[in-house]
């Protein structure tokens, strides 16, 4: 009876975990090349809204997640404006941005809620379904949750193993020395932070396509800075993002079933659970690693013409 009960949570865990880790993914391209982009928050609800309107107006799914991933580029190219083009704080754009898409999203957003929008629903993986014990955890879910079990391998490789991945590590480690190897630091970070943005965009989107199908203001209800803790838990490495994303993913399921199971304990501290977890994992992150593994040049601006 037990493991009956686990193998619900463990897979609820997966999909609680999944519009986190694909934000952290952005994250992690974003400061690879130096730009400290707080802004994740913000950029996840505008790629929530924009794939849940997108979904509501065209009835295509797959269409929407895409184009949530362009508008998540788009909220992040302001970022890139203010700090990449006139050399501004990297930290106070960052909050800015974030305020300005919560605010943004809920005003346009205000109309929709309670509204519903076609999304993706769980899709059982004929034969590896029937695995035990991981078969329903792992392909009992949507088509969104399956594509991260390679997205953070194909981040890892680009990152490591491409010359263009290389390239964006060595802008974020020595911009100067970069730009003397012929390399365009302000491109390098155009890129990083545009991609970055499109998969906080689709973390977003996940919540309003997959995870619920319906419109709510503020969605994203922290998980944008969780994200932005995430990557330090991760010391900057697609595979550990993985496994944070599932941790905090867990802890929110499990607060979930606690609050429908009608525990003694008060809500309030119960949703404060997975941000207690936050400040914890920073804590253990620091004291682990001792020498801090961030790119040595995160948050340093250069200017536009390097």
């Amino acid at each position: 009876m037990t493991f009956e009960l686990i193998i619900p949570l463990l897979a609820a865990t997966v999909q609680s975990g999944t519009p986190i880790l694909y934000a952290t993914l952005g994250e992690i391209i974003t400061e690879k090349s130096g730009v400290l982009n707080l802004g994740v928050e913000g950029i996840m609800i505008v790629g929530a809204l924009a794939g849940f309107i997108a979904a509501k107006f065209t009835g295509n799914p797959v269409l929407a997640f895409v184009l949530a991933g362009f508008a998540g580029c788009a909220a992040a190219s302001i970022h890139g404006i203010v700090c990449l083009l006139f050399q501004g704080n990297q930290v106070v754009s960052g909050l800015a941005l974030t305020i300005l898409g919560t605010g943004f999203a809920n005003y346009l957003g205000t109309s929709y809620v309670g509204q519903s929008a076609p999304g993706f629903s769980p899709y059982a993986i004929p034969y590896l379904v029937d695995i035990p014990g991981l078969g329903p955890i792992l392909f009992n879910q949507d088509p969104l949750v399956y594509l991260t079990y390679f997205i953070p391998v194909l981040i890892w490789f680009y990152l490591f193993s491409t010359r263009h991945g290389l390239g964006v590590r060595a802008v974020g480690e020595n911009p100067s020395a970069a730009r003397a190897g012929g390399l365009s630091v302000s491109l390098y970070r155009w890129g990083a932070i545009l991609g970055g943005g499109f998969f906080m965009g689709l973390g977003g989107a996940y919540l309003s396509l997959a995870y619920t199908h319906l419109w709510t203001n503020n969605m994203t209800a922290g998980r944008g800075w969780i994200a932005v803790a995430l990557v330090i838990f991760a010391f900057w490495r697609p595979g550990r993002a993985v496994f944070g994303a599932y941790l905090f993913g867990g802890i929110m399921s499990l607060q979930l079933r606690l609050q429908a199971a009608g525990t003694q304990l008060p809500s309030s501290l119960l949703l404060m659970l997975p941000y207690l977890l936050t400040i914890i994992v920073l804590v253990f992150s620091s004291w682990k690693s001792g020498k801090s593994a961030a790119p040595a040049a995160l948050g340093v601006n250069m200017k536009p013409t390097e």
